[in-house]
């Protein structure tokens, strides 16, 4: 070895040493979503601003499916010559869509509801396989320590089911026993079921909880829920906002800035060589309240003060 090739060899050395950084730049993230709605561009905001005080070198690029399948072919072809080193996928759609058309590709997804339910993940705790991210899901204990704030004592708390949700409900009934609540629960195989469901509710429960599921709440069903609810005057916890503008008394709403930002340091975990299935799904950390006023007064039922100072919808 020559000592001119020596001394190069050499301050290569110096150079990986002093920036180790360098050995990840460049490294490849492709977004995929399904619309351009508000919630959507604000968790993108999200994703890329975790990113902003990172180490990392990262190329984006954003992708909308259509929903069409020569549209969404197409834009496939377009990811794979991209390459990505792994997807962030904002929603269920775009996360089923990604999944299929990539089965070896790493999966980081934001803003999905229930992603065990949708078999994206095997347990929140530890997802398994490629995929994990930031979920929808406020954990159980959570959103009925917000309904004892807001109505009081419950001593039974009623909630309508499919096979969908099941597993909703077996860790549902843990957090309810602890904070000395029955979760009265009864499960449905159609939306025909739900009259019967809910008139029986109706009769032995001081509150309803409301589940993400696709049998129990069809338009029809959702109308004839609410509807007995308020005859019997029974506060009614929504998981989601126009379950609240529809009757329901409230609901917890997340910020979707903060649900992407959980995304994109789930995916600097994963680039830093972190295995996703070992990475457990995160929860919203940021919650709002929000309210429906006219319910609250056809009910009876007083928002506590402090949960009016701080709700960040009214509905009126």
């Amino acid at each position: 070895m020559t000592a001119g090739v020596a001394a190069a060899l050499a301050a290569l050395a110096v150079l990986l040493i002093l920036c180790p950084a360098r050995a990840q730049a460049g490294q490849r993230i492709a977004i995929v979503s399904i619309d351009d709605e508000s919630s959507t561009l604000r968790t993108i905001k999200g994703i890329k601003q975790s990113f902003d005080r990172s180490d990392l070198t990262i190329e984006f690029k954003d992708a909308t499916l259509s929903g069409h399948p020569d549209i969404d072919s197409a834009i496939a072809k377009n990811l794979r010559a991209f390459n990505p080193e792994l997807f962030i996928t904002v929603g269920s759609y775009a996360t089923s869509a990604i999944s299929k058309n990539f089965p070896h590709k790493p999966i980081i997804f934001a803003t999905v509801i229930n992603p065990m339910a949708s078999g994206f993940v095997n347990s929140m705790y530890r997802p398994g396989g490629r995929i994990t991210g930031a979920a929808l899901d406020i954990p159980p204990d959570i959103q009925f320590k917000y309904f004892q704030r807001v109505v009081g004592n419950i001593r039974r708390m009623g909630v309508i089911y499919s096979d969908e949700t099941e597993n909703v409900i077996r860790q549902a009934k843990i957090a309810a026993q602890a904070l000395g609540i029955k979760l009265i629960s009864v499960k449905i195989k159609s939306e025909k079921d739900i009259p019967g469901a809910i008139d029986s509710l109706c009769k032995v429960s001081d509150a309803l909880w409301s589940v993400a599921d696709h049998i129990v709440y069809t338009p029809q069903s959702t109308r004839h829920i609410i509807l007995q609810t308020l005859r019997n005057r029974i506060p009614m916890m929504a998981f989601s906002q126009s379950l609240v503008e529809a009757g329901g008394l409230f609901t917890l709403d997340f910020d979707f800035k903060d649900i992407g930002r959980q995304a994109g340091e789930i995916a600097r975990r994963v680039l830093r060589g972190e295995d996703p299935g070992k990475i457990p799904v995160s929860t919203p950390g940021v919650i709002y309240f929000k309210y429906n006023e006219k319910t609250a007064e056809q009910i009876a039922v007083d928002i506590p003060e402090d949960l009016l100072a701080i709700a960040k919808e009214v509905i009126k």
